[in-house]
């Protein structure tokens, strides 16, 4: 028996989705995905080897035990990156583990990224992605000005905030700065990607507050996320000279972290 505020259980209908007019084979599932409320950590794999890899996991785990009260185990990661790049037939890929309301887990293989050290152009943009330090779904605010900049004639967006336009990070970068001296990542709220966790311990480098401002008073500057690092040539309408004694210091750092075996 029901009381008056409570439906039989036959009467709630059943979810069901439809995409480009097919029925989705499990609507459930789908509807999570679709919820947008996770998060996802993107890596590149050579030989079946991800640099970095053990950040990776734990930043999955972190953020799931945050958002959803419970532990995501690296020995399943594993074994589902492991699965899906062989059913995929690759070695090396561009991969992403994307995780759910209750730590359900989609895995994604692609192509490879290619290795590309283009100078960047930045256009800085007045916005901070909300709850920084995780690398969550949603980002539609980052995306629209990463559009919006390239749209510009830009590479990517700059995220800046407050009175004086701190700066934070790139719309999917880190970004730091060369004084000649030290390597100064901004202490904004950003999302500690997993490149700049390999390159700070292996270069000089000290995190302080830079502002938009104080652009011009660095020599060179230079973008880093899961793909790749890149010297920054312009911000807006700032020049910056292209470092190359120092980007060959960053590549060389970068490149003597360990493979590790997924």
């Amino acid at each position: 028996m029901t009381t008056p505020d409570q439906k039989p259980e036959e009467t709630v209908p059943a979810l069901h989705i439809e995409v480009d007019g097919v029925p989705v084979a499990d609507p459930e599932l789908l509807a999570t995905v679709m919820s947008g409320y996770g998060h996802f950590t993107a890596m590149q794999v050579r030989d079946g080897r991800v640099r970095g890899l053990g950040l990776h996991l734990d930043r999955l785990d972190r953020a799931t035990r945050e958002l959803f009260g419970r532990p995501l185990e690296a020995d399943r990661v594993r074994r589902q990156l492991a699965g899906a790049l062989a059913a995929a037939g690759r070695r090396d890929a561009s991969a992403r583990v994307y995780v759910y309301e209750g730590a359900r887990t989609l895995v994604t293989v692609r192509a490879p990224f290619p290795d590309d050290r283009a100078p960047w152009s930045l256009k800085s943009v007045p916005y901070w992605r909300p709850a920084a330090h995780i690398k969550h779904l949603g980002g539609f605010g980052q995306a629209f000005h990463g559009d919006a900049a390239r749209r510009a004639g830009f590479d990517e967006a700059l995220l800046t905030g407050g009175p004086d336009a701190e700066i934070a990070e790139g719309a999917v970068t880190n970004i730091a700065f060369w004084d000649g001296t030290s390597v100064i990542w901004p202490s904004a709220p950003c999302l500690a990607g997993i490149t700049m966790g390999l390159l700070a311990p292996r270069l000089p480098s000290v995190t302080r507050r830079v502002a938009l401002a104080d652009v011009p008073s660095f020599r060179s500057a230079f973008v880093a996320n899961s793909r790749g690092i890149s010297p920054v040539s312009l911000i807006d309408d700032v020049e910056l000279v292209v470092d190359e004694e120092l980007m060959e210091r960053v590549y060389a750092a970068y490149e003597e972290t360990p493979w590790e075996a997924i």
